[in-house]
C-alpha cells in the first residue's frame, strides 16, 4: 500500500468507526482518501466481513477509483473491488468494496432499504452538493434509523473541502478529521480578463502552445463543455505539438477516458482538454500545468417555466482552487487563469447546491417511492425549495406517476412505482413504458438514449428525425458517428431490457389507435408529446414562420429557415431561454400530426366549456373548446349558456377595461362632475343625499344600475347603442334633479345678459367669459348657495385668457389698469373704460353698442 498523506489520519479514522461514530474527513486532492481509506478498513474487526459502498459523483471517477484500488490489490476490477453505475457494473460475489455513482445509491436503497450486508457507506467529494448525493444521504440517515438499529451502519463523508457545508450536524457523534495532503506550490498567473460572451478557443489554444513551449510535463485544460473541447482540439490539430491532445468528458467511451487519465509513456506528454469532471476524484498522471478558463456548464432549472437550460457560467472560488491544485500533485506546478484577478475576486465562494437549481421531479419520485410525502420528513442540509417541489409533483401527475388524494398526501400509482425502478427521468420513463403499449418500444428506447446524448445532427436543424433515422439504420464503419451509434444503441437496448422486465401494470391501451399500431413516421413526435405534454406547440396565427405557442402558454421560436419552421404543430423535446423573458428557444423537436389527439394522444386533450368575453374577437362567446393545455384543437357553440355566465362575462369585461367602454357624452361627463361637486360641498348639510357616481362607485354597483340594460350586448360595438343618459338618470332621485339645476346649473347669466356654460370638469368650476361682459360686477359669481365661487377666465376679444381669478374686485382695482393699457391699442373697437365698475357690460363692439 503506498504511503500517502491520508495515512496519517487512518488510525484515528479506524478508531472512530470502531467506536460506532460517523466520520467527516477533509483531505485535499492527492491525499489518497478515495483509494486508501476503503482498502485500509477492509480487515477491521468492527466491519465483520461486511462490504463498503463508496459513492462517487461521476462515472469517470467511479471507474477510475475502482481500477486504482483493484490495481493496488493486484486484482482485476470485479473481484474484491468493483463498481456499479447506470447501465454498467463489474461486481462479483467476492466484491467487498463497491464504488457506485450517486444515482445508483438511491435506487439501491429503494430495493434494499436496510442496505443489507453493508457496514460502511462513504460519500466522496460531498462538497459538490450534487442532488443525488444529498438525496442518498437523507435516505441513508432514515434507513439507518428505521432498519439498522441492531446492525448499525457507519457513515463517512469525505471531501477536499467542506467549508460552509455543515454535514457533521446530520451525523451520529461525528469525528471530524483533516489530512494535510501533499500539495506542491503552484504559481498562479492571471490573464487580462475573459468575457462570458466572447469565444475562448483561440485564447485557450494560444495558452496551450505557450505552456508546452515554456513548461515541462503535461497540461490539463478546464473548459466549459464538449463543444468547446472539440473546437480547441481542432485548433491544436492544425499545429505541430510535442504532445498528444486528449479529450475528457462524461460521454466518451471508457477507453477514451482511460487514455486521458493514464500516464504517458516515458519521454511523452499530453494535453488533456477536460470539463469540470477533472476537478476532483480523478488523478491525471503527469500534469504540472493547468490552464483554467474559469467557466463551467451547468443545468439551471426555472420552476416558473418548467424548463432546464444549460448555461455557461463562472465557477466558484472553491472550484478555482481545486483546478489550480491539480498542477501541484507531483511537483511544483503552474496555473494560468484566463480570467483577471478582479474577476476571480468577484467569484462566489462555493458552488450553488444542485438542490436549489435543479428539476426535482426525479427526487420527488424517489421520495414518494420511499414512502415520504414531504421533504420535511427527512434530514437535509437544506430543505428542497417549495416552488421546485410543487412543480415536481405537477410533472409526476402529468406522467400518471402520482396523484394528490382528496384528504391526505400524494400517492404513487402502480405506473409511478414502475417509473421509480427505471434509471430515467420520470418523463422519459413514462415515454418508454407508454411507447411499449403502442408498439413503439424500440423508438422510445432509442429516443430516451438519444436525448441523453449530444445530437450530432443538431447543426442541420432542430428535427430529431435524422438522428433517430441514423440510429435505426446501419452503424457507420468508421468516423465520429460510429462510437455515438454504438454507445446510444447499447444504452437504448438496456433501457428496453429494463422496461420489458417490469411486471405488467394498467396502462393506455394500444387499441386507442383503432387501426393497428402507430405509424412509424409519427412515433417520434407522439413519444415526445407524451414526455412533455406542456411543450406541444402550435404555430401562431399570422406570425412569421418559426413562431409558436406552447401548451403551457409560453412562446417559443426557432430559426425561420429551419426545416420545421413551417410546421403547424410540433412536439418539443428540448428548449431553453433566459429567465424573465417570455419566449423560449426550441432546440429539439419533431413535426406532430394533430389527428393523434383523437386517438393515442387523446388523454392529453381536454374539453372546456367557455362562456366569456373573447378578447381576440372582442365579443361574448359560449362554446365548447377542445384544447391541449392552452392550445385550441376545435370549438363548437354551446346549445345552452350556463345561467348568469353571460352577465358575469360582461361585468368582468367592464371591470377590466373600465367605464370608458360606455357612450359617455360631454353632457353626461359634466352632469357627473356637477353631482360630484355637490356631494363634496354638501350644500344641504350633513344629511344631503347626493350619490357617489365616480368610476369606483359605479364599477362596484354595476349589477344594480347597468346589468338590467345589457340584454342586447353581444359585441363591444353594442355598448355604443346604450341610452346611458336614461340609465344614469334613475340614480338621482327626485327632487335632486331640480336641486342640481338650482345649485350647480349648466349655465349662468352674466352682467351682459349672456347665458354662459360652466365647466365642471376640473376641481373648481370654471366660467370663461369675455372681460367686457363683466363690467359693473364687483363680486365673483358663486353657485351652490354661495359655497362655491367660480373661477373666472376673463377673455380678450379674441377669446384668449387675460386673467384667471376668483377675486373679481381685486382684479378691477389692481390688475385691470395694466390690462386696459395693453389691450386698448390692440382692440380699439372694444370698450376699455377707465372705471369698469360703472360701465355697462356688453358683448358688442363700441360701434354696435347703443349710441356707438
Amino acid at each position: 500500500m503506498p504511503s500517502l498523506p491520508v495515512t496519517d489520519v487512518l488510525p484515528a479514522l479506524r478508531e472512530a468507526l470502531a467506536a460506532g461514530r460517523d466520520v467527516v474527513l477533509e483531505a485535499p486532492p492527492g491525499a489518497g482518501k478515495t483509494t486508501l481509506v476503503p482498502l485500509a478498513l477492509l480487515a477491521d474487526t468492527w466491519l465483520a466481513g461486511r462490504s463498503i459502498l463508496l459513492v462517487q459523483p461521476r462515472r469517470v471517477a467511479t471507474r477510475a477509483a475502482a481500477a486504482r484500488m483493484a490495481d493496488l490489490l493486484g486484482e482485476a476490477v470485479g473481484e474484491q473491488v468493483g463498481y456499479r453505475m447506470r447501465l454498467e457494473s463489474r461486481v462479483s460475489a467476492h466484491t467487498r468494496v463497491e464504488v457506485v455513482t450517486e444515482g445508483v445509491l438511491a435506487r439501491r436503497l429503494q430495493g434494499d432499504p436496510g442496505l443489507s450486508g453493508v457496514g460502511l457507506l462513504i460519500f466522496d467529494e460531498f462538497h459538490e452538493r450534487n442532488l443525488d448525493a444529498e438525496l442518498g444521504l437523507a435516505l441513508a440517515l432514515q434507513s439507518r434509523e428505521l432498519f439498522r438499529e441492531d446492525d448499525p451502519l457507519s457513515i463517512a463523508v469525505m471531501s477536499a473541502t467542506l467549508q460552509g457545508v455543515p454535514v457533521a450536524d446530520l451525523l451520529r457523534d461525528p469525528c471530524v478529521l483533516q489530512s494535510r495532503g501533499r500539495q506542491y506550490p503552484v504559481e498562479i498567473e492571471h490573464g487580462p480578463g475573459l468575457s462570458l460572451a466572447e469565444p475562448i478557443d483561440a485564447a485557450v489554444a494560444s495558452a496551450v502552445r505557450h505552456a508546452l513551449a515554456k513548461r515541462d510535463g503535461s497540461v490539463l485544460v478546464f473548459l466549459p463543455g464538449q463543444a468547446e473541447i472539440q473546437r480547441v482540439h481542432r485548433r491544436l490539430a492544425d499545429t505541430a505539438l510535442d504532445a498528444r491532445v486528449l479529450p475528457l468528458y462524461g460521454s466518451l467511451s471508457l477507453a477514451q477516458q482511460q487514455a486521458a487519465i493514464a500516464p504517458c509513456e516515458r519521454g511523452q506528454r499530453k494535453v488533456v482538454l477536460a470539463t469540470n469532471i477533472a476537478e476532483t476524484s480523478l488523478t491525471i498522471e503527469g500534469v504540472t500545468t493547468v490552464i483554467d478558463t474559469g467557466l463551467e456548464r451547468q443545468a439551471l432549472f426555472d420552476a416558473g417555466s418548467g424548463t432546464t437550460r444549460l448555461t455557461t457560467r463562472r465557477i466558484s472560488q472553491a472550484s478555482a482552487a481545486q483546478r489550480a491544485g491539480r498542477a501541484g500533485r507531483l511537483a511544483p506546478g503552474y496555473c494560468y487563469r484566463l480570467y483577471s484577478p478582479a474577476q476571480h475576486a468577484a467569484l462566489q465562494e462555493q458552488r450553488v447546491p444542485e438542490l436549489r437549481q435543479s428539476d426535482l421531479a426525479p427526487l420527488a419520485l424517489q421520495l414518494l417511492a420511499w414512502g415520504v410525502t414531504s421533504p420535511e420528513e427527512l434530514a437535509w442540509l437544506e430543505v428542497p425549495p417549495a416552488a421546485h417541489w410543487q412543480q415536481a409533483l405537477d410533472v409526476l401527475q402529468r406522467c400518471e406517476a402520482a396523484f394528490p388524494r382528496t384528504s391526505g398526501p400524494w400517492q404513487l400509482t402502480q405506473h409511478g412505482v414502475q417509473l421509480a425502478s427505471l434509471p430515467l427521468h420520470p418523463r422519459l420513463g413514462h415515454m418508454l413504458l407508454r411507447g411499449l403499449t403502442m408498439g413503439a418500444g424500440e423508438t422510445a428506447a432509442l429516443l430516451a438514449a438519444l436525448l441523453a446524448e449530444r445530437n450530432p445532427f443538431s447543426s442541420a436543424g432542430v428535427d430529431l428525425g435524422p438522428a433517430l433515422a441514423s440510429l435505426q439504420g446501419e452503424t457507420p464503419r468508421r468516423g465520429p458517428l460510429r462510437e455515438w451509434h454504438r454507445r446510444t444503441r447499447q444504452q437504448a437496448r438496456r433501457y428496453r431490457e429494463l422496461a420489458d422486465a417490469l411486471p405488467e401494470a394498467p396502462s393506455v391501451a394500444s387499441s386507442a389507435l383503432g387501426e393497428g399500431p402507430l405509424p412509424a413516421e409519427e412515433q417520434l413526435a407522439v413519444l415526445i408529446a407524451l414526455a412533455w405534454p406542456e411543450r406541444v406547440a402550435c404555430a401562431r396565427e399570422g406570425a412569421a414562420p418559426g413562431r409558436f405557442q406552447l401548451a403551457n402558454g409560453r412562446s417559443a421560436s426557432l430559426a425561420d429557415d429551419d426545416p420545421l419552421a413551417a410546421s403547424r404543430w410540433l412536439a418539443v423535446a428540448d428548449l431553453g431561454g433566459v429567465k424573465g423573458q417570455s419566449e423560449d428557444r426550441i432546440y429539439a423537436a419533431a413535426a406532430l400530426n394533430v389527428a393523434r389527439f383523437d386517438d393515442v394522444l387523446a388523454p392529453l386533450a381536454g374539453e372546456l366549456d367557455r362562456a366569456e368575453w373573447d378578447e381576440g374577437r372582442d365579443r361574448f362567446v359560449a362554446e365548447r373548446r377542445r384544447q391541449v393545455g392552452r392550445l385550441l384543437l376545435s370549438r363548437q357553440p354551446l346549445s345552452s349558456v350556463p345561467p348568469g355566465a353571460r352577465n358575469q362575462a360582461l361585468l368582468t369585461l367592464l371591470r377590466r377595461r373600465g367605464l370608458g367602454m360606455l357612450p359617455w357624452t360631454p353632457w353626461l361627463q359634466q352632469w357627473r362632475a356637477r353631482i360630484k361637486l355637490l356631494r363634496r360641498l354638501q350644500p344641504h348639510g350633513p344629511d344631503a343625499s347626493w350619490p357617489a357616481l365616480d368610476d369606483v362607485a359605479l364599477l362596484a354597483t354595476l349589477e344594480e344600475w347597468l346589468l338590467p340594460h345589457l340584454g342586447s350586448i353581444a359585441r363591444a360595438s353594442d355598448f355604443a347603442r346604450l341610452d346611458l343618459h336614461s340609465i344614469l338618470s334613475v340614480l338621482l332621485p327626485w327632487p335632486l334633479p331640480r336641486e342640481l339645476e338650482r345649485l350647480a346649473p349648466e349655465q349662468i347669466e352674466v352682467p351682459s345678459g349672456s347665458r354662459l356654460r360652466i365647466d365642471y370638469s376640473g376641481d373648481t368650476p370654471v366660467l370663461a367669459v369675455k372681460l367686457q361682459e363683466m363690467f359693473g360686477c364687483e363680486e365673483t359669481p358663486r353657485i351652490a348657495n354661495g359655497l362655491q365661487p367660480l373661477q373666472l377666465h376673463l377673455l380678450s376679444p379674441a377669446r384668449r385668457p387675460l386673467q384667471v381669478t376668483q377675486d373679481l374686485a381685486t382684479f378691477w382695482r389692481n390688475v385691470y389698469p395694466d390690462v386696459k393699457k395693453e389691450m386698448k391699442g390692440r382692440y380699439p373697437k372694444h370698450p376699455w373704460p377707465d372705471d369698469p365698475l360703472s360701465a355697462v357690460a356688453t358683448r358688442l363692439t363700441r360701434n354696435r353698442m347703443p349710441g356707438g
